[in-house]
């Protein structure tokens, strides 16, 4: 089955090399053929080594365009492809293989990273079942049931859930598995040293890692040099190891 590497970019918040560079840790790190697709509302700059696509309609209020929302629309039964996509938020640093992503698990199941929570909220409660999308794969054009869901109850949906991830969990339930913890890391919760040795040690890469994902503040280009957050307990080290596989 044609195996493709899928993102979504859209306005300026991310600009064309962070696509580049996902393009080009993805040819360092799989043995097997694999595509590289974009879907993104301007390719300006963008190599082409990548496939380039519009951004498959999505009716959504313009502030939601902007969120997670937009990923629904890759559930839609009248993509360009066929085949497994594996997708991936650009805000995320490859770090070892990825064949292993297309082959766990079913090719009808939807893998997902199972979402990280606090350290301290973690002692009282079990990890819920909640997705989060940075990583998740799917077999396109047939998991049209979740954007079909959608369409169904949609002004329900932006009524109700926060953030955007917990209604694409909400959807494909039936079909999702977590990918093994330690394949998809957290750079906030398993790279960066807990207050108060965020003041004084480098975030370590954690061995096992495949990909790091870096969700909220600080970006992959913050953390190379070093973060000051809003909060002491959020300041960041460089990490030079950063740009050894973001490149």
């Amino acid at each position: 089955m044609t195996q493709h590497i899928i993102t979504l970019k859209w306005g300026n918040r991310y600009g064309s090399e962070y696509v580049n560079r996902l393009a080009s840790a993805v040819r360092r790190h799989t043995v097997a053929p694999v595509s590289v697709v974009c879907f993104t509302d301007d390719p300006a700059g963008i190599h082409d080594s990548v496939t380039i696509y519009p951004i498959p309609k999505i009716d959504l209020p313009p502030e939601a365009l902007v969120t997670g929302w937009r990923k629904l629309c890759l559930f839609r039964a009248d993509l360009p492809l066929d085949g497994l996509g594996l997708f991936l938020d650009l805000d995320i640093v490859i770090t070892g293989p990825l064949d292993d992503f297309f082959t766990f698990g079913h090719e009808n199941d939807i893998p997902i990273i199972q979402n990280w929570v606090q350290a301290h909220k973690s002692f009282f409660s079990p990890t819920p079942l909640i997705g989060n999308s940075s990583v998740f794969r799917f077999k396109l054009n047939h998991c049209s049931f979740a954007w079909d869901q959608f369409l169904g109850e949609k002004e329900w949906a932006l009524a109700n859930f926060r953030p955007p991830q917990t209604y694409l969990t909400h959807c494909i339930r039936p079909r999702m598995i977590f990918w093994p913890a330690d394949w998809v890391r957290s750079f906030k919760r398993h790279c960066r040293p807990v207050f108060p040795l965020n003041l004084m040690l480098e975030p370590k890469l954690p061995p096992a890692a495949r990909i790091v994902a870096f969700h909220g503040k600080p970006d992959p280009d913050e953390a190379i040099h070093g973060y000051t957050g809003t909060k002491i307990h959020h300041h960041t080290r460089p990490a030079p190891w950063i740009a050894t596989h973001w490149s």
